[in-house]
């Protein structure tokens, strides 16, 4: 049986292409590694913008109201 590996903060800056100031934004919103992991887009997905823009456009929505 394999093990399941659990996401980490660490692996999520790596994969999203994200800095200290993104990763501090997706805590202070409540996001989790893989609440971020997942919201990676797909090749075939060009429509949806890339996690750090998604991130730092929630952050600024979320400080406006």
């Amino acid at each position: 049986m394999a093990k399941k590996r659990k996401s980490t903060w660490a692996e999520a800056k790596k994969r999203c292409r994200l800095n200290q100031v993104d990763i501090q934004m997706a805590k202070e919103l409540g996001m989790t590694p893989k609440s971020l992991l997942q919201n990676i887009p797909s090749p075939t997905q060009q429509w949806k913008a890339p996690v750090k823009v998604w991130v730092r456009d929630l952050y600024k929505k979320s400080l406006v109201e």
